[in-house]
């Protein structure tokens, strides 16, 4: 909420990887390399998660879901993540509209004195074949324009061994297949100054080929050899204009096209336990948004956003209904800051607007109200010691796959409502010619419903299912972090402890003997350790994280029980300066144990791995 958890770029590859040790965050794995990775934040699902992109959300109207494991961190200068929303009133009302939200903001181009351009070059490559090429050039036009231009591409088998259990428990080893990865990432972005603000423009093409390794569980003939293959192409521009026009008046504006392809491809003639799947998906997207935000006292601020976003899938399904959508978001919301004592209310209204090409196919229209209070208090002046507090009310409209799949999607279905309560303190302190320079603390209980939860039930027909509302969950959780900043002599240290306790029970049927069980794939312990050290021109990373005991279903029995795992990382890297060059290498091992673990049931992730990483700087 108001103070974010931050991560800067250290040895994980990819954002998901990164957000792993954020508390109260939940990573869902599809096995290693090429599965999708989704995450969960304070156990509400995956789809009340709003994704940005130098501030403006990914959408993915088909699904609702965005696959963070595309996203590396070469270009990535800090993610932040949000519980509830950000305490700035100025933005756009699509930051309003999620529970919460994590931010990705790319590097923007800073040079010294005189210097014109920026390049780095870099290689990466290691265990499970791995390459990854990449190229950073960032070029000053003028004083006011710069540029950058960043692509990497990526090969990887994804064939790892792993062990799994035939009755003993872990006793035979296999090789996962068909995990292979093929991606190319291509952006260039244009960033100008003007005298009462700033612009920026994005293009981004994201290519990709990947397999499926699919679930360690089939007998033969089809044991581990899965040959699902997905193709994806991603494409889309934007712009961002923020200028502050009058000292009382400021306008923040964005814009922007997507296009979205996904073909996906189950051969039986491949794998005989499949059924044949050849689909192709189109998405677009046009966004606009306008944010004004009026100060009409120094203590006093109010902000108005309007945004529109227009959808429109397309797939070669049978009886297929071509959906479009078109989505309308405003936003009033005040800001009242007593020093000491800071108050912040919004509300958003929501109108949406399905349409298909089959008469009477379509959900219509919903309009919707959702408001959210945030409040922070320093109880003493000279104690930098902040209590904090939110509540907000959030809903998310059914995907167009819920909606409309064929078959499968009910245009009946209800909206699924969030409802977040939140209580926390925050302490931050710095200090000079100390060998501990700050200390940052946060410490959140929180209190979470979810209600007319979206999901898929068999039908009468067992090979067919459908979408329906049901369900009710409460979530009970605390998030507790704490960073620190070192320095002996040479000697730079930093540490970051996160902990999370969360019991999310399931409430929706009375009569099920599994009421008020704990929901699947939710931990009730889960913690992280980041320590980072530096001394002159070598830096190494430790990190470890851990997740507790937990279900794999509904049913909360010792069949179902899936045990606690851990893994240990470490990082060492060393910077040479040749002339006007810098040059750094980088070693890392991964899952230093080797432990056997799966995220998500019969998706075993890699065991121990390595890669070393070479920069070149100019």
């Amino acid at each position: 909420m108001h103070t974010p958890n931050d991560y800067r770029v250290s040895h994980v590859y990819s954002v998901a990887d990164a957000l792993r040790y954020f508390s109260g965050v939940q990573i869902k794995d599809y096995g290693g390399i090429g599965g999708l990775k989704t995450v969960n934040i304070r156990s509400m699902g995956s789809h009340h998660v709003g994704v940005f992109y130098d501030g403006i959300e990914l959408g993915n109207a088909q699904n609702g879901v965005v696959d963070l494991g595309r996203f590396s961190l070469d270009n990535m200068e800090v993610i932040s993540l949000y519980n509830g929303q950000k305490s700035a009133i100025f933005q756009p009302a699509k930051d309003y509209s999620s529970a919460s939200a994590i931010y990705m903001q790319t590097r923007k181009p800073l040079f010294k004195g005189e210097k014109k351009n920026n390049l780095n070059i870099g290689v990466k490559g290691g265990s499970f074949s791995t390459i990854n090429p990449s190229l950073l050039w960032e070029h000053r036009f003028n004083e006011r324009i710069s540029s950058s231009i960043s692509t990497e591409y990526m090969y990887t088998s994804g064939r790892y061994k792993f062990t799994y259990a035939k009755k003993d428990g872990y006793d035979t080893t296999a090789v996962r297949q068909n995990g292979d990865v093929r991606m190319l990432r291509l952006e260039n972005a244009f960033f100008g100054k003007i005298p009462k603000g700033e612009w920026k423009a994005k293009a981004y093409l994201y290519n990709s080929e990947r397999g499926y390794p699919g679930a360690a569980v089939r007998e033969e003939p089809g044991k581990f050899r899965h040959q699902d293959r997905q193709w994806d192409t991603n494409l889309f521009v934007q712009g961002s204009f923020q200028n502050y026009f009058k000292p009382w008046y400021s306008l923040l504006a964005n814009g922007k096209y997507a296009y979205d392809y996904l073909h996906y491809l189950s051969d039986p003639r491949l794998d005989v336990t499949t059924m044949y799947v050849d689909n192709h998906y189109r998405q677009q997207e046009i966004y606009a948004s306008a944010a004004h935000l009026f100060t009409i006292y120094p203590w006093w601020s109010m902000s108005l956003s309007n945004d529109f976003q227009w959808n429109t899938l397309r797939a070669d399904l049978i009886d297929f209904v071509y959906p479009t959508r078109n989505t309308i978001l405003t936003s009033a919301a005040t800001s009242f800051d007593f020093n000491r004592l800071m108050l912040q209310a919004s509300l958003l209204y929501t109108h949406v607007d399905d349409n298909t090409r089959t008469k009477g196919a379509n959900a219509g229209t919903k309009n919707k109200y959702t408001p959210s209070v945030i409040a922070t208090w320093q109880p003493l002046t000279k104690l930098p010691l902040n209590v904090r507090a939110f509540y907000k009310k959030v809903f998310r409209m059914p995907t167009l796959n819920d909606l409309y799949y064929t078959f499968i999607g009910n245009k009946d279905l209800k909206p699924e409502y969030t409802t977040q309560y939140d209580v926390g303190i925050t302490f931050s302190h710095t200090w000079n010619n100390h060998w501990l320079k700050s200390l940052d603390l946060q410490i959140d209980g929180y209190y979470n419903e979810v209600d007319d939860k979206i999901i898929a039930m068999p039908t009468s027909n067992q090979f067919r299912w459908t979408m329906i509302n049901l369900g009710h969950v409460e979530i009970r959780g605390l998030d507790a972090a704490i960073r620190g900043e070192w320095g002996f002599g040479k000697v730079e240290l930093s540490t970051l402890f996160n902990y999370t306790y969360q019991k999310a029970q399931d409430f929706t049927d009375p009569t099920s003997e599994w009421y008020g069980g704990q929901i699947p794939y939710i931990p009730w312990h889960g913690g992280s350790i980041i320590l980072n050290g530096s001394y002159q021109t070598w830096s190494c990373n430790y990190s470890f994280i851990y997740t507790g005991e937990r279900y794999e279903a509904v049913a909360n029995i010792p069949e179902n029980y899936a045990q606690p795992w851990y893994t240990h990382d470490f990082s060492l890297s060393k910077t040479f300066q040749w002339g006007k060059t810098g040059i750094r290498v980088t070693t890392e091992i991964n899952n230093i144990f080797n432990q056997q673990y799966e995220v998500v049931q019969c998706y075993p992730m890699p065991g121990t791995s390595f890669k070393i990483k070479l920069n070149v700087m100019l």
